[in-house]
């Protein structure tokens, strides 16, 4: 809703007031800011001494104008305001008075000629002519007549109305011609003839419209639409390039910039909107403008939760008051209210301000100031010697080359997780871009962002760069723009560099990236090589941001804004980098999602037992964190002390921002205490059992670090050409079956314990399994009454370890669950890398056809029991008991029949199309499709 005001007093000069409110969060359309605009008006009249009962009719005639695109909204604001207005009048809807809450029109329909004909202004149009004898005669002389011009061009301007709203642009001199034609209008509408009275009805609401737009106002108050560009229609898009270059970005911006024009010199825009515009680089131009020539007087910066009725962050406002010159020296008044989690908490800091400026969110600021900031974002706190850091030091760009990488174009083609592919066909460590030219291997390590994490970490992409990239250098010369811009900084390929996640759910981060990675557009990186310790700890440390919450306080950290940072050469911080990054290595290579990954990190030589290997992992993982801890807190202090900011930059680091998976304070940040510890050990447990399914599959070695099977087509013969006496063997086939029974000797709960018995020992086998399951129940699971140990970790890894299995690789899994069904009747893991065409027949060879003999006798056995049982209780649960296995019998019949199916088509995989790909190959015979393939 946008809704004007004009003021009026017996010819006397007043403010005018322009009030712009349109429908949002559900309640803006029904003019709830034009009923407040009222108010103080009424205020200002009573002040001059009016009638109270005469002030309705003044306001609402002369002073509030609304226009609103929607119909249905301009008529929700009037009845507000009439209502309002009957407060003080109780005779107001009888005193016909002209409301001026319009929903603006298309023009569309109307036609110049004819309303000009019909109307009849001039008196040159005689009733009972002939309309086709006189028709040119008439078009010549209305063309001269200013007012039939005037006309023709305001149906030429509204054609889109509906579109454009307010933003239609009508020529401050119009004012008084349009009045006076409004006037002539509303006349004709009562008293001219029966053609006149219906084009004068035609017309007056677009007149009406055009008459506010022309007018200029002392004040804009305004909470305006938020649309992005990606939501605008063409022709709004095309107009905002065209008529607002600097605000085109969003529709609110559009209407922030849009009000100075409906201002008087030294007019008021005050309006409530998204603070992007106040640090966006996209918003630069807007910036520069409004430091230039308008000067903020007041802002509460309200950031996100400022509507209860929108919850999290979605929109991060800010409202503001601006007068309509610039002012470089004058000290606006800005209130932080970012830290406060709800609308109340938000009005009482307000309030507080108020009341004291010692609060401690209370600013004053200069606009000139805002300039000596690169790309002049609104840092209202930032002191003078924060801002001189910005002017006196160089910048980051000034010291360090910053590369933008690739952009495939298609990422499901080119990337994949290092772990879905053959490993023997990844190429680490290439030495720069020559290296990578000349090597044979067909995917590399890419950088592309990630969360938040810093130091080391996120190296879980490949890319397809197989022969010096050349499927991906042709796929992008057929795309618009072409290779060179798609595929940029080849010459940077493999290098060593820092990078940083463009986008982030958290804080800002930075990683190193030894040589061998090829990087893409997330993944932005920086490249020094004598500064690149430097650069790491500098972006690393709350200095960085300190600043950074200036140039973009956003989660959205774009390369021209990292840029931008001040930069101040440390030596010191050499070794604090290396610290760093030795401990984030160590962290992240203790996880299986890491090539780096040599073995469970609970397996120690000289333990017998789970829980002491555990307590010693955990003892570990506390020190890992305090180490980690006094090295950002070092690392903070130095900078803090080279930029002069130690007095309001902490040095101090909360444990929860420690970013290693080890740190149950970072990794369980919204748990309790209590929560966070259960939770980890759970998990650990859970992670040692997978370690367990890798070495029954021969991907991993109790006897050798690292990965052993991980290519296409190896067999045991390759396991065993590396370990010819293994101490923990693994499974022929690499087909492990997960049953809620013991039907099988090698399955997946009884290799476990074969596990756990070869590592700890035979001694406190039943004390480690028990450990285990207690571990299990903590957290992976709910803990059963009477459950024995062995039958926890059963029905952990029947229930519970493919899901993990899943969230673990990011639903791109290397071991697969083949199931019957709902009932569970057979499950088994088969292990992607050691698939072939003879997977699917040894299956239901050594599996399926003997479990179905298996079931068979074991229903025939209960029946039996059933019918020699004296037991009525007995007899009911045999009973409950042979319907779930008769249910098991049918869904594993008809789960054999599919498996044949497909055993004789001989599947054979590539492992180059990924996991997306060949999981969809199998029909319903795999579990968790849809999560997987995504269809």
């Amino acid at each position: 809703m946008d809704i004007f005001g004009n003021a009026y007093n017996a010819g006397k000069s007043w403010p005018t007031t322009i009030v712009t409110s349109r429908q949002r969060y559900g309640c803006c359309g029904s003019g709830h800011i034009l009923v407040e605009a009222y108010n103080v008006l009424k205020a200002i009249y009573e002040e001059r001494g009016y009638r109270t009962r005469d002030i309705p009719k003044l306001i609402l005639e002369n002073n509030l104008f609304g226009l609103d695109i929607d119909d249905r909204a301009a008529q929700l604001a009037g009845f507000a305001l009439l209502m309002k207005a009957r407060e003080d009048d109780r005779r107001i809807l009888t005193r016909n008075v002209r409301l001026n809450v319009l929903a603006m029109q298309s023009s569309q329909h109307l036609d110049a000629n004819t309303l000009w004909r019909d109307l009849n202004l001039t008196g040159d149009w005689h009733q009972g002519q002939s309309q086709g004898l006189f028709d040119s005669e008439q078009q010549d002389l209305s063309s001269n007549d200013a007012t039939y011009k005037l006309i023709a061009d305001l149906i030429e301007r509204f054609q889109d109305a509906k579109t454009f709203g307010s933003l239609i642009e009508v020529p401050n001199e119009w004012e008084a011609p349009l009045k006076a034609l409004l006037e002539e209008l509303t006349e004709l509408s009562n008293s001219g003839d029966i053609m006149q009275k219906a084009a004068a009805q035609r017309l007056v609401s677009m007149v009406q419209q055009a008459w506010a737009l022309a007018q200029r106002y002392d004040a804009v108050v305004a909470n305006p639409p938020y649309m992005g560009s990606k939501g605008m229609n063409k022709a709004l898009k095309d107009y905002a390039k065209k008529a607002y270059p600097n605000s085109k970005s969003d529709l609110f911006a559009i209407f922030m910039e849009h009000a100075f024009s409906l201002l008087v010199p030294l007019g008021y825009n005050a309006q409530i909107n998204m603070q992007s515009w106040m640090f966006l680089s996209s918003y630069e131009k807007l910036r520069e403008w409004l430091l230039d020539n308008t000067t903020i007087i007041t802002m509460a910066h309200l950031g996100g939760r400022a509507f209860d009725s929108i919850s999290g962050e979605v929109v991060s406002a800010t409202a503001f008051v601006m007068e309509k010159i610039a002012k470089p020296d004058y000290k606006g008044a800005y209130l932080r209210l970012v830290e406060g989690k709800s609308e109340a908490e938000k009005k009482c800091a307000l309030l507080e301000a108020i009341q004291n400026r010692d609060c401690g969110w209370l600013y004053d600021a200069k606009p000139d100031d805002f300039k000596k900031i690169p790309g002049s974002p609104v840092a209202y706190w930032a002191s003078k010697g924060v801002i001189s850091n910005f002017s006196e030091k160089s910048s980051l760009e000034d010291n360090v080359l910053f590369r933008q990488g690739m952009a495939t174009s298609d990422n499901d083609r080119f990337l994949r997780f290092w772990y879905e592919v053959e490993f023997k066909k990844i190429g680490l460590n290439c030495k720069g871009p020559k290296n990578l030219a000349e090597s044979k291997k067909k995917w590399f390590p890419y950088s592309k962002g990630g969360g938040y994490r810093k130091w080391y970490g996120f190296n879980d992409i490949v890319v397809n760069w197989e022969n010096d990239g050349f499927e991906l250098k042709e796929f992008t010369s057929t795309l618009t723009q072409g290779m060179n811009v798609r595929l940029k900084s080849r010459n940077y390929y493999c290098i060593p560099n820092v990078t940083y996640s463009a986008l982030t759910s958290y804080k800002f981060s930075a990683r190193l990236n030894g040589s061998g990675f090829l990087f893409g557009t997330g993944g932005s990186c920086v490249f020094g090589e004598d500064n690149l310790t430097t650069i790491l700890c500098l972006l690393n440390s709350t200095s960085s941001d300190y600043f950074l919450s200036m140039i973009s306080p956003t989660l959205n950290f774009e390369m021209i804004d990292v840029k931008r940072l001040p930069f101040e050469y440390h030596k010191e911080v050499e070794v604090i980098a290396k610290e760093a990054v030795k401990i984030s290595k160590s962290d992240y290579d203790s996880f299986e999602v890491s090539y780096d990954f040599e073995k469970s990190p609970l397996i120690f030589n000289d333990f017998d037992r789970i829980k002491n290997s555990f307590a010693i992992y955990l003892s570990g993982s506390y020190s890992s964190v305090a180490d980690l801890k006094n090295i950002e807190e070092k690392n903070n202090e130095l900078f803090c002390e080279k930029y002069n900011i130690s007095s309001f930059v902490s040095r101090a680091v909360d444990k929860k921002h420690l970013s290693l998976f080890k740190n149950i304070h970072y990794r369980y940040s919204d748990y309790s205490l209590n929560e966070k510890s259960k939770s980890y050990q759970s998990e650990t447990i859970a992670e040692l059992s997978s370690y367990s399914i890798g070495c029954m599959m021969g991907r991993y070695s109790l006897d050798k670090p690292g990965l052993i099977l991980a290519s296409q087509g190896e067999s045991v013969r390759d396991y065993l050409a590396q370990i010819p006496e293994p101490s923990f063997a693994p499974d022929k086939n690499a087909i492990i079956p997960l049953t809620d029974q013991e039907w099988f000797l090698d399955d997946a709960t009884n290799r476990f314990r074969d596990f756990v018995r070869t590592v700890w020992g035979a001694e406190h086998l039943q004390e480690n399994l028990d450990f285990v399951a207690e571990s299990l129940c903590l957290h992976a699971i709910k803990p059963k009454k009477g459950e024995a140990a062995l039958e926890t970790i059963r029905r952990y890894l029947s229930t519970q370890f493919f899901k993990d299995h899943l969230r673990t690789y990011k639903k791109r899994p290397i071991y697969w669950l083949f199931s019957s069904g709902k009932q569970k009747a057979f499950e088994c893991l088969v292990y992607l890398h050691r698939y072939n065409e003879s997977t699917l027949a040894e299956m239901r060879t050594d599996y399926v056809i003997p479990l179905t003999t298996k079931l068979a006798s074991y229903v025939e056995k209960l029946e039996q029991d059933k019918d020699a049982s004296t037991s009525a209780a007995e007899a009911k649960s045999i009973e409950k008991e042979l319907s779930k296995l008769y249910k098991q019998q049918a869904e594993l019949n008809t789960f054999d029949e599919k498996l044949r199916h497909y055993a004789d088509q001989r599947i054979s995989l590539d492992l180059d199309d990924g996991v997306k790909v060949n999981y969809g190959k199998f029909g319903d015979l795999l579990a968790e499709v849809k999560q997987v393939v995504g269809k």
